[in-house]
């Protein structure tokens, strides 16, 4: 009997941690359980550096997602799909912009709030994007002296 004791105790440890690690990676992964969100659109000319899962911020802080990243045959331009936390309201008249934390940092899609009284709505898009803006071109561009185009 003291065996089975033993095996007991040390298998609720394990399933402690491993009900800890799954909890820790899901706050690392920003997946949340229990806050609802409301999708709205966008599209990019470039959404180089962003992917599902990547931040979206006003003001610094986290207001949401990137929930779905695709390429419209069409016009060639990155179609995404933001999850919004609930409680944020988003001006309809905001725009988006495709922005890097520092040279060696990832980047981030920043909501540039607009001054419109009216908010956007779940499956509403905000048409004024700014795509990201790629280092090495910019760097290419200096060294080759067309810095003006």
């Amino acid at each position: 009997m003291i065996e089975n004791k033993g095996e007991v105790l040390v298998g609720a440890i394990v399933v402690g941690i491993a009900i800890a690690f799954t909890v820790y990676v899901m706050q690392v992964a920003g997946i949340s359980t229990g806050s609802s969100s409301y999708h709205i659109h966008a599209a990019f000319r470039s959404a180089e550096g962003v992917k599902v899962g990547t931040d979206v911020r006003l003001a610094g802080v986290k207001v949401g997602t990137v929930a779905v990243l695709s390429l419209d045959s069409e016009t060639y331009k990155a179609q995404s799909t933001l999850a919004i936390d609930q409680d944020v309201l988003i001006p309809d008249d905001s725009s988006l912009a495709v922005a890097s934390e520092g040279l060696l940092g990832g980047n981030f899609v920043e909501v540039v709030p607009g001054a419109s009284f009216d908010y956007l709505a779940a499956g509403d898009e905000i048409v004024d994007t700014q795509g990201s803006i790629s280092l090495i071109q910019l760097m290419m561009r200096f060294v080759s002296g067309n810095a003006n185009k």
